[in-house]
């Protein structure tokens, strides 16, 4: 060949040069910060995959079994061009029939098993990563229910359903297809490489020389696509924490009239989310091209060359060029360059797949703050009998919402908690069920330290009613049961009756089988309480705890609810926290509250008689009670 016979070449050339200087100086100057950009990680490539492959581990079999289905569909990638050839060049010149025949029968044979071993494949791995999906999703929820009420208030609810969601569906990702097929396109690369070495090493080197640029374009394409995945990643768990609050608050976005406020931030946050989907489609926009264009480049310099050599009979590298090399060596340079096209993308998604786990697993290692010593007791019976020792408590630091409270309630008493908002009531509540661990000081149950017997014994034994009941999504039977079996409809209505929650039930056209909505948005507050009245004398327990439940409550069901109160103390041990003290003038003690510390202690008539600050709380509420009375007779 002449100088000037090479212009075509050295034309291609000059152009992928091109590009790649372009692409290469805005690699570097674009700078990442790495905190930013997800580049920097606390967790290994390594570590994440050792764990991942730990849900994997028991569907071994079927991933190898997968592997080799796999091998039939390669050997089609590989067989089929030299199949193509071969018939190229035995059409060409005098051929059989029958011999035509032949290879077509070869052909479809080799293309119908691949056929088949790849839809094997695919339902394979689609049943395989579901299981592994359902596995990884159930560990995420049991581990967040182990989380304690701390830790679950630091973590946004829309960051969790995130990780639950969309974070395990990256992972099942990763199983079932890009793991397999990133597999696969490397078997395919290296089988096409040696099955063109073989069949012409010449136009082999020459499809060679393409390789480091495609590779050149895949360091920068992943530098990109994974700025481009971050964004998108971040963006979408902002709308999921977005949205999880403010659903969950829209009556109060209602009630302010801030619907247009949080459209606007809605908006915002849409935007992003929208502007980091199309950075990471002109991504791709713009890598697919440059390594089709690559592709073509090949073809073009396969025809050139093959078709010169060819056309004057000459030999390449002392090899000779037929019409059938050219033609497999056209389609082996398509299976080449369509794996590494999918390596480079599949890479960045197993990038991503990586970080959707290391996600998964920062949730995962948090560790629960509340949880059972080694030496920890099973609590079959419970007296009722409860002390607190010197109790110091702080959610946070030590800004301390109890400083060193000490009281005792024998069993069967009922104990109400009162005082200021902030005084430690509710806290007291949520510490005897170890919701929360304290800090200094020791609280018993029937003498044993709380902390010596295992959180589901010490719970077992006691039922909370709180101010805001939460009602699930189903019926009122479920949702006075709690899956709990064995227990029939008498049983149930005979504890709607002792609560009088019997009266709202046999108003409702469905009775136990009423449909309840999402939080139990359909009933009214003091149903809803009495509801949970209900549930609580269902479960049995020894120890009652009600935080503010007659709060927000209507007059009518309010009579109602005093009644089921009433019938409660004689249950067993009952601990309250009302802030309407007509409803706790029954109790054997009633504990006064203020900035963490007991100040005054004692039945109602013995508080009344000390005129102290409790006194002053009653009669600040009697005189409410007396105006509005008056107001209303006039």
């Amino acid at each position: 060949m002449s100088f000037y016979e090479y212009y075509p070449l050295i034309a291609a050339g000059a152009v992928i040069g091109t590009l790649s200087i372009i692409f290469i100086v805005a690699f570097l100057s674009v700078k990442d910060k790495k905190s930013e950009m997800g580049f920097e990680r606390n967790m290994k490539d390594s570590e994440i995959c050792r764990r991942l492959l730990v849900y994997a581990k028991p569907h071994i079999k079927s991933f190898l079994f997968v592997l080799f289905l796999m091998m039939f569909s390669i050997a089609y990638d590989i067989i089929s061009p030299l199949l193509i050839g071969n018939i190229e060049e035995m059409v060409k010149h005098d051929f059989e029939m029958s011999e035509l025949v032949s290879y077509v029968i070869i052909y479809a044979g080799i293309l119908v098993v691949s056929l088949v071993c790849t839809y094997f494949e695919a339902m394979i791995l689609q049943r395989t990563g579901q299981k592994i999906l359902t596995t990884l999703r159930e560990d995420i929820f049991t581990h967040i229910e182990s989380l304690s009420h701390a830790q679950l208030n630091e973590i946004p609810v829309g960051k969790l359903v995130t990780r639950v969601t969309n974070d395990t569906n990256a992972i099942s990702m990763m199983f079932t297809d890009i793991l397999v097929n990133l597999i696969k396109n490397i078997f395919v690369v290296l089988g096409v490489l040696v099955a063109m070495m073989l069949l012409n090493y010449g136009l082999t080197l020459m499809v060679l020389c393409f390789v480091p640029f495609i590779a050149l374009f895949s360091v920068i394409f992943r530098k990109f696509s994974r700025r481009a995945y971050r964004k998108v990643k971040d963006g979408t768990t902002d709308i999921n924490t977005f949205l999880s609050e403010n659903l969950s608050g829209m009556k109060i976005i209602q009630i302010f009239n801030r619907e247009d406020r949080k459209k606007e931030e809605f908006e915002k946050k849409n935007k992003y989310l929208g502007r980091a989907k199309g950075t990471e489609m002109v991504v791709f926009a713009i890598f697919r091209p440059i390594v089709y264009m690559l592709y073509i480049t090949s073809i073009m310099c396969l025809f050139y060359l093959g078709g010169r050599g060819y056309i004057k009979d000459t030999t390449m590298f002392g090899q000779t060029l037929t019409s059938g090399t050219i033609v497999s060596f056209y389609m082996y340079i398509s299976k080449f360059f369509n794996p590494i096209q999918s390596l480079a993308e599949q890479f960045n998604r197993l990038q991503s797949a990586f970080a959707s786990g290391e996600k998964i697993f920062t949730i995962m290692d948090i560790e629960p703050s509340v949880v059972d010593e080694p030496d920890a007791i099973e609590l079959d019976e419970v007296k009722g009998d409860i002390e607190f020792r010197d109790v110091w408590f702080a959610y946070v630091g030590e800004e301390w919402v109890l400083k060193g409270v000490s009281f005792k309630v024998k069993a069967g008493q009922t104990v109400a908690f009162v005082g200021s908002t902030g005084s430690g009531k509710t806290t007291i509540l949520s510490l005897i069920c170890r919701n929360y661990d304290i800090q200094k000081g020791q609280i018993l149950i029937d003498g044993i330290d709380i902390k010596h017997i295992k959180i589901a014994s010490l719970r077992r034994h006691f039922g909370q009613m709180l101010q805001d009941v939460f009602l699930f999504s189903g019926t009122i039977r479920s949702n006075i049961l709690l899956r709990m079996d064995g227990v029939s409809d008498e049983e149930v209505m005979k504890a709607c009756r002792y609560v009088n929650a019997d009266k709202i039930i046999e108003k409702l056209p469905k009775g136990l089988d009423e449909e309840v909505r999402e939080r139990g948005n359909n009933f009214s507050a003091g149903q809803r309480q009495l509801i949970s009245f209900a549930r609580t004398i269902i479960h049995k327990p020894e120890i009652m705890i009600l935080d503010e439940a007659t709060s927000n409550i209507d007059t009518e069901t309010e009579v109602l609810i005093q009644d089921s109160l009433e019938k409660m103390m004689n249950i067993g041990t009952l601990l309250m926290v009302a802030h309407r003290l007509s409803t706790i003038q029954h109790a054997d003690n009633i504990i006064m509250l203020s900035h963490g510390k007991i100040v005054e202690e004692g039945s109602h008539a013995e508080l009344l008689e000390k005129k102290g600050r409790y006194y002053g709380l009653y009669m600040l509420q009697y005189d409410r009670h007396r105006l509005k009375a008056e107001q209303k007779k006039a």
